[in-house]
């Protein structure tokens, strides 16, 4: 299954790869904003002579065709960055814009399907059908996938894989299994409204912040009291804006948060309960709430048969000692919007090394990643691409 011509030519584009992330790295842009980068990658795509299109504002679908009346797979890389201020200044790779950092990974999914596409070309004539490459905007954003979709990424595709940089992981290894991987992310927003006044006179007011208040603490238990231990959720609420002054009661309080389940059953009972609660607490006291429940991504669910092929494909890659069985994470990925029209798998590649000082949790300042992972994954873009087209 393994082709040894692509493992031979990402190989010996190792020292490339490192140079193409590291350029990125420097060069950082946010969701929406990689005109650069999107230029830099139809320029490489250029020098290979793979067709490609731009989307729009930003992003770049590319494609190999092979043998006519084969199918399609699909392999997506991210190329946004985030609105972090770099901490580890003394790497020479370091992001040349202020208050902008690669704190994601997302500069070395580019490199990676960058090195893949060019290995793929080179043994275009055997493709036994076609690879598209998926060069996505603003996954940060949670809009870029979607995007792409909408501009006709996914037409044809009868695949489609990713791969994202773990810094949780051992450098190196590989987790790939069926089922839940990322979680469905939400947002909610709750205003409440009860009457204002002095301070000293509290009878003649509602309120608000004590309304909110009631709220934060009594919505927790839509978790913890309503739903099956067994199906994973996360309420959060992360925001509360109350009042204007140290001796005036508030009239408003505005709460802000987020959900993320695994399973669409449960998502569907939380969005209802917390209107249901926030209308409640609102009622006893005599205020009232207006609630706002935005649905972000979704879960991304690994398919059973595509995720059984990316281990088989890892084993014989790599070995059977790089295989890792990483547990789910409440954590959102745009992804989730590709599966929609086909099915597929995402895979994470392990890039922690204590000894490079590569474990920073992703988004911090100090996020970093141990290159020596670059190689892995870009080969296994393009081995499991030559993997599925053979099947």
């Amino acid at each position: 299954m393994i082709n040894l011509k692509l493992k031979d030519s990402i190989t010996n584009s190792k020292d490339e790869l490192t140079a193409l992330r590291r350029k990125l790295h420097s060069e950082p842009e946010l969701s929406f904003e990689e005109f650069k980068t999107t230029a830099f990658v139809c320029e490489y795509l250029d020098k290979l002579g793979i067709s490609y299109r731009k989307t729009e504002p930003t992003g770049v679908i590319a494609e190999i065709q092979g043998t006519p009346g084969g199918k399609t797979v699909a392999l997506r890389g991210d190329m946004d960055a985030l609105p972090v201020q770099q901490l580890n200044i003394h790497v020479p790779y370091a992001s040349k814009v202020e208050g902008k950092m690669h704190a994601c990974g997302h500069d070395a999914h580019t490199s990676m399907l960058l090195i893949a596409a060019k290995a793929l070309s080179q043994v275009k004539d055997e493709l036994p059908g076609n690879v598209r490459f998926l060069f996505q905007p603003a996954e940060e954003a949670a809009a870029g996938a979607k995007a792409m979709v909408d501009q006709g990424a996914m037409d044809g595709v009868d695949n489609v894989f990713g791969i994202h940089i773990w810094s949780q992981m051992p450098t190196n290894k590989v987790s790939c299994t069926p089922g839940p991987s990322f979680a469905a992310a939400d947002i909610f927003k709750v205003k409440f409204k009860g009457r204002g006044g002095h301070g000293a006179i509290p009878e003649a007011c509602i309120d608000a912040a004590l309304v909110a208040s009631s709220f934060v603490m009594n919505v927790q238990t839509v978790v913890s009291r309503t739903i099956d231990p067994q199906s994973p959720a996360v309420l959060t609420v992360g925001k509360m804006v109350v009042g204007t002054r140290f001796n005036v009661i508030a009239e408003n309080a505005e709460i802000e948060g987020t959900v993320r389940t695994f399973h669409p059953d449960t998502r569907n009972h939380i969005e209802k309960s917390i209107t249901q609660y926030a209308e409640s607490v609102a009622s006893i006291y005599g205020a009232s709430a207006e609630v706002e429940y935005i649905r972000g991504t979704d879960a991304v669910d690994n398919d059973k048969e595509s995720a059984e092929l990316v281990q088989q494909v890892a084993t014989e890659a790599f070995g059977s000692e790089v295989i890792y069985n990483e547990k789910p994470t409440m954590g959102g990925e745009d992804f989730s919007a590709f599966l929609t029209k086909a099915p597929g798998s995402f895979a994470l590649i392990g890039s922690g090394n204590p000894e490079k000082d590569t474990e920073w949790a992703h988004h911090h300042g100090n996020f970093d990643i141990d290159e020596d992972a670059l190689v892995t994954g870009a080969e296994l873009y393009a081995q499991y691409a030559w993997a599925f087209l053979k099947k």
